[in-house]
């Protein structure tokens, strides 16, 4: 595998093509933002540890049935991907309330939900992500209806393995963002999924082991990030 020119950079990864025409490398830097953009830092290690986390959290759910675009790592901070049509909303589930969901709804933050909820926003930063619904999807062509059904049902699935995965290592899903791509036909998860992208509290003592103490200025984000990974069993060199 040859890493090539660059062809997109995120907030915290940038992307690659490669020799291979479908498949991409997906670099986690250790670049840090919170509220779109406006509050940013550089935090060591933090690619390391995300990469590292992103390939244990997908082949753990590859092996449970859920199809994913991750090949494999190819080094400390990179990741082999599958190039996909990426579809442009985020699914999110709630299983406790945190974040956005408090401040829309008016919600105390630690409240259990059951039924977990289920919502999708559209991947515009400009736009600050708004929430959108199905017809929303459907009508503007975002996705086509067989994929928003593909998306609904992995991401439940997804919930129910790592809540199961977390709980096993002392900790408590709150909630995540998924984002899906066509390949081939078939609709895959792709992006990552690490505590960037997730909240993830001490099942005891509900402390905070995700990007909330960077957007809150509690600290120790990487060693966060790394007591999370060690309840796991990830090795990080």
């Amino acid at each position: 595998m040859e890493k090539r020119e660059q062809l997109y950079a995120g907030k915290a990864k940038s992307v690659f093509l490669c020799d291979q025409p479908d498949r991409l490398v997906m670099e986690f830097r250790d670049d840090t933002s919170a509220f779109d953009g406006e509050k940013k830092e550089k935090l060591a290690r933090k690619g390391l540890v995300n990469n590292y986390f992103n390939a244990f959290i997908m082949e753990h759910l590859a092996a449970a049935g859920v199809a994913t675009h991750f090949v494999e790592r190819v080094s400390a901070t990179a990741s082999l991907v599958k190039r996909l049509d990426m579809y442009p909303v985020e699914c999110v589930v709630r299983n406790v309330t945190a974040g956005s969901i408090c401040r829309r709804l008016g919600v105390a933050e630690g409240q259990d939900l059951d039924p977990p909820t289920f919502e999708f926003f559209l991947k515009n930063d400009a736009l600050h992500d708004p929430m959108v619904n199905e017809y929303h999807i459907r009508a503007f062509g975002w996705a086509p209806e067989a994929a928003v059904a593909r998306m609904k049902e992995q991401t439940f699935l997804v919930n129910g393995i790592l809540k199961a995965l977390f709980r096993s290592a002392g900790l408590l899903l709150v909630d995540y963002k998924l984002e899906f791509g066509a390949f081939d036909g078939e609709v895959l998860l792709g992006d990552e999924f690490s505590p960037d992208g997730c909240r993830l509290w001490d099942l005891e003592t509900r402390q905070k082991m995700d990007k909330d103490r960077f957007r809150q200025g509690l600290g120790g984000v990487v060693e966060a990030y790394e007591e999370v990974a060690g309840r796991l069993g990830i090795p990080l060199p």
